[in-house]
């Protein structure tokens, strides 16, 4: 593997294309203060929304708080002022893939898809649940380990507004046991390698993936692996800049700059050329 130092980047910055994913707008782990500033201060070309968007597996309809409506109704805003917007479902929103191959105005809905950058270069754009085992051979369990999250979550949330009512410390101790907890599991499963592996499989130089809640751009084996995060655990994203440069945006500080981490280049690989 071979990274890049990160190099500063100024909000606001036009884009090729956007890479979002794992909002889980329905839910109550989802950072939608800090989404809705995010894509406020970034524009691009076309949007592709990586899975996980809407979190189907809690119901949506009492956690949808008005700062996600404001998230879903920016999209369109997008979409209606021309953006192309590609939306690949992911598990938590599985819903969607009855409409696949459709296109409601600007928006289209797909498994997968092909994304040419201005350099040339080809990634496998899919959210990625696809290659995850513990989701295909124990559905319940993810599920009801997802609801027990979002309930754990919800316990924190509430106590940290107790604490912010009487000007005490904020504390993000829920945060940071379900980030353990979860780490602990990914470790057992190579699933980056999986999903390498399917980007070879379809000829593609990289991937652009989902699903893990683990940012990352590296190269493995020669392909480009390229996962955009998320918005519960982190607050983070991948754009491909107009020279076809692929970069990943952190937004964890709202109030600060984004951080931008080129795309690695092997020798034989120069991202950005």
């Amino acid at each position: 593997m071979n990274d890049m130092p990160p190099s500063p980047l100024k909000r606001g910055s036009g884009f090729a294309a956007l890479f979002v994913s794992d909002m889980h707008l329905g839910a109550r782990s989802c950072r939608a203060e800090t989404l809705l500033s995010f894509l406020q201060a970034h524009h691009a070309d076309k949007i592709y929304l990586v899975g996980d968007i809407f979190d189907t597996f809690h119901g949506m309809g009492s956690n949808f708080t008005p700062t996600q409506h404001a998230v879903v109704q920016l999209l369109l805003a997008r979409a209606q002022s021309g953006v192309e917007i590609i939306y690949t479902p992911g598990n938590h929103d599985a819903f969607f893939r009855k409409y696949l191959s459709m296109q409601f105005g600007s928006i289209r809905v797909l498994d997968q898809v092909m994304h040419e950058a201005a350099d040339g270069k080809v990634y496998l754009v899919t959210h990625g649940d696809s290659v995850d085992r513990l989701a295909s051979r124990f559905p319940l369990l993810t599920r009801a380990a997802a609801k027990a999250e979002n309930t754990f979550r919800g316990l924190g949330n509430l106590a940290q507004r107790g604490l912010q009512r009487f000007d005490l410390p904020i504390t993000q101790q829920v945060d940071r046991v379900v980030a353990r907890i979860n780490d602990r599991i990914r470790r057992q499963d190579d699933f980056q390698s999986r999903l390498i592996a399917l980007a070879r499989q379809q000829g593609a130089d990289g991937i652009i993936c989902g699903h893990f809640h683990q940012p990352a751009l590296t190269v493995q084996d020669g392909v480009i692996y390229a996962n955009c995060g998320d918005w519960v655990e982190n607050a983070t994203a991948l754009a491909e800049r107009h020279s076809g440069e692929l970069m990943q945006l952190d937004w964890s500080h709202a109030t600060a700059p984004a951080l931008a981490q080129r795309a690695p280049a092997p020798s034989h690989l120069v991202a950005g050329s």
